[in-house]
């Protein structure tokens, strides 16, 4: 698949660049933005022989590590932190860009589509989150749509998931605790917690089209709510139901971004639509999102009966159709894969985007 963007154009100013494929090629900027985080920038109880091997790779990231050097770093924090680091590291280098490493750690050595193993995943899910994010990032480089470039965070994001008013709100899960914890005030906020004084309020707002426009100017996007509402219903009285569904839903937006992230990847065009149930005698296929709605799917599909608490928590189903079913493979071509997104007994969304890269039915050869 050919990326519209030419080949080496900047995909931001993360110190990454586009090959000719469209996929994301590391440099030495790009990891140099690891070394800045807190996890391996030096701290003034930082030893000698730390200070200078994060001098070292900050001067040449790429630079080998010998194995005698981590040994000498006196705090064990430190040798766990740059241990998984370097292994991110040597494993994106190898890879070459950062989706051939990503679809490296969750298919099989022969890089096959049919979800096998590899083995244990060896590098924090931090790591994870971080390179879906730039991927995401490049995949909606242009887009001018909130909607899709707020539904993204999801690919890599927790989300903790609000019922008010009849919406089902999804929130970013680590910016609504925080701003639970400190009034969005970060270490003045807690002091002010913990003596028992007043926190201002910040005021989440529900994303619409009435502040779309505002959504690219605010520091922070993840103040932004997303309805994920998919259907409205209105009582008309007289035993009458009206339901309509929402022209504005995040879960369109959701469906459009995993379109482009199927895409991308695979280079198969599918379309993704949202879903209230699944009404088909000849369901053949299904792919969870996360772990919760894999297991539902499942208990689903073999006909469990399943508690109407667990239903309750079942964010959205999705009908996916190949646009060229002879991508499919030959058991199963023309048929709709059907997803589903959950969350958890506490209100939490961890989608898995890896899911649809190793789970859909496509052709062996492909």
């Amino acid at each position: 698949m050919q990326n519209s963007q030419p080949s080496g154009a900047l995909a931001g100013n993360n110190g990454l660049q586009r090959n000719e494929r469209g996929w994301l090629v590391p440099s030495d900027d790009y990891f140099r933005t690891f070394l800045a985080r807190p996890e391996l920038a030096p701290v003034p109880e930082s030893c000698r022989a730390e200070l200078a091997l994060h001098a070292a790779l900050l001067q040449t990231p790429s630079k080998p590590v010998s194995p005698g050097t981590l040994p000498t770093l006196q705090d064990a924090d430190a040798r766990e932190s740059y241990t998984l680091f370097l292994r991110f590291r040597d494993g994106l280098l190898a890879a070459g860009t950062l989706e051939a490493y990503y679809l490296s750690l969750f298919r099989g050595d022969d890089g096959g589509a049919d979800g096998t193993p590899r083995g244990p995943i060896t590098i924090p899910p931090l790591f994870i989150d971080l390179l879906a994010e730039a991927i995401t990032d490049n995949l909606l480089a242009h887009s001018g749509d909130a909607f899709e470039v707020r539904a993204a965070d999801l690919l890599h994001r927790s989300q903790r998931i609000t019922i008010q008013d009849g919406q089902l709100l999804s929130g970013d899960r680590e910016t609504l605790d925080m701003l639970n914890e400190t009034g969005g005030l970060g270490d003045i906020g807690r002091f002010l917690a913990e003596a028992s004084a007043p926190l201002r309020s910040i005021d989440m707002q529900v994303l619409g089209d009435d502040n779309a426009a505002d959504f690219f100017q605010q520091a922070s996007k993840h103040h932004f709510l997303l309805d994920l509402t998919h259907e409205v219903t209105h009582d008309l009285s007289h035993g009458l139901i009206f339901r309509m569904t929402r022209a504005r839903s995040g879960l369109k937006a959701l469906s459009t971004v995993l379109q482009k992230w199927v895409q991308h990847f695979l280079g198969v065009a599918v379309t993704i639509r949202p879903l209230q149930k699944i009404d088909d005698e000849a369901w053949r296929w299904h792919v969870g999102l996360d772990t919760e709605a894999t297991k539902l799917l499942n208990d689903l599909y073999e006909g469990h009966e399943v508690e109407p608490a667990r239903l309750k928590r079942l964010v959205s189903l999705f009908r996916l159709d190949f646009v060229n079913p002879q991508e499919m493979r030959a058991d199963v071509a023309g048929k709709p894969v059907y997803l589903g997104l959950m969350m958890n007994a506490e209100g939490i969304v961890k989608l898995k985007p890896q899911n649809l890269l190793v789970n859909l039915p496509l052709r062996a050869a492909m």
